[in-house]
């Protein structure tokens, strides 16, 4: 009698949607174009991508982070 398989039968499911894939910065909340998000204004640099003259680590140098927008 065969062994059964320890994998399920058949080609993955690939007709599912993904999320929008992205770089996530440290300062983001949620990937970019994710349902109830939108940009703002890095807190820690306040828009100008820079901290003490280096890039800033919140948003990578861009000035905006990707945040949940709204709520209930």
């Amino acid at each position: 009698m065969p062994k059964p398989a320890d994998q399920p039968a058949g080609p993955a499911d690939r007709s599912r949607p993904t999320a929008p894939q992205s770089d996530l910065k440290p300062g983001d909340e949620a990937p970019a174009g994710s349902p109830g998000t939108g940009e703002n204004v890095c807190r820690r640099c306040g828009g100008s991508g820079k901290v003490q003259g280096s890039a800033c680590p919140e948003c990578n140098g861009t000035g905006v982070v990707t945040v949940v927008i709204g709520g209930a």
